[in-house]
């Protein structure tokens, strides 16, 4: 697959970033390298890894240089011995293609939302921030990652399913209590591209009635307006995404224009016992729209003698509805997506 940050480097930097990525495939423990600043130094070897999701075993260097030589010599930092890096390869490779063939005649959206629904069913997110969830390792290995390792994962597999796909990464912003920088994808599907966040859509996703996974698709195909909600600018060059008619609710005409409908899906919710998730797109998603649809939701219950619980991903004006017995007491809930931004290092 294309190697999306690469292609932004100079000359000389690409010359950097392959003997690099040559080093670590050898699993060398030191090499030359051609010299650069330890800042550019810095950026290529992040934005290599992600481009190679695949190098999951190095994590850090540090270098040695001997004044007026043109090359310096990198020390890649392991998070295994190599006997061990060869053993998790043999077992990651397995794992892919495992992942890979349950996708076969599938189309790329069909692909994508595999993929996406593979982390939300088997990937928790780790609070307590294990070194292999940053890298494929732990959502695919373990079941638990952080969101660089759940993109690192997206991308492997989408790549390996030949679905064209790239990480974002977004800087922090701690005046709004965003300590830590946070990365997803962006896909090209019939190519036009889209944010998908699997990080985000993994925290809200829960158990609904009858203990079924209920997968939640908040930020499944966003447009950059939409994503730019909730997440900050981008530090690195990504494309523009511009299409917000192929949102995940929209395609499955979940996104409600017309408090009526709220309430008739609803009331159908009710009927069925079932849980109801939709987007609101009728102008902005105020606190008094947000009123007036619980108020829409309560109704639906009334009629069929049952109490709602409602809870709601504000930023991206999405409810998820779902009805109890009618001594149960009424709940309503703020979700937050942003999990990633404030535990991960």
């Amino acid at each position: 697959m294309e190697q999306f940050y690469y292609n932004h480097f100079d000359k000389m930097e690409q010359g950097v970033y392959y003997a690099i990525l040559r080093g670590i495939r050898d699993l060398e423990t030191e090499f030359l390298i051609p010299a650069c600043e330890s800042s550019r130094l810095r950026e290529i070897f992040f934005q290599l890894r992600l481009d190679h999701p695949e190098i999951f075993w190095a994590t850090g260097y540090h270098y040695r240089f001997y004044r007026d030589s043109p090359n310096i010599i990198f020390c890649p930092e392991y998070l295994f011995q190599k006997d061990k890096i060869l053993e998790h390869q043999k077992a990651m490779d397995a794992r892919v293609r495992k992942l890979v063939r349950g996708m076969d005649g599938m189309s790329e959206l069909e692909k994508e939302k595999y993929v996406h629904d593979f982390i939300c069913e088997n990937v928790r997110y780790d609070k307590l921030k294990k070194p292999y969830s940053h890298e494929v390792i732990g959502p695919l290995g373990q079941g638990v990652g952080v969101c660089e390792g759940i993109a690192k994962s997206v991308k492997i597999l989408l790549d390996a399913a030949k679905v064209w796909n790239m990480i974002v990464l977004c800087g922090n912003n701690p005046e709004k209590g965003i300590k830590y920088r946070h990365v997803w994808n962006i896909v090209r599907i019939g190519g036009t591209y889209y944010h998908m966040d699997a990080t985000f859509d993994d925290t809200l996703t829960g158990e609904s009635v009858g203990k079924e996974v209920l997968i939640r698709y908040d930020y499944f195909n966003l447009p950059d307006k939409q994503i730019f909600r909730d997440h900050e600018p981008l530090i690195a060059p990504a494309p523009k995404c511009t299409d917000g008619d192929h949102f995940y609710y929209r395609e499955k005409k979940l996104s409600f224009t017309k408090e009526e409908d709220v309430y008739k899906r609803a009331l159908q919710a009710a009927k069925k016992k079932k849980t109801l998730v939709f987007h609101w797109r009728g102008g902005y998603f105020t606190r008094e729209i947000f009123l007036n649809l619980v108020k829409h939701v309560r109704k639906a219950g009334e009629e069929k003698n049952l109490t709602p619980y409602i809870s709601t991903n504000f930023a991206q004006a999405v409810m998820k509805v779902s009805f109890r017995e009618p001594e149960k007491q009424e709940e309503i809930v703020l979700e937050d997506a942003n999990i990633s931004e404030k535990y991960e290092e």
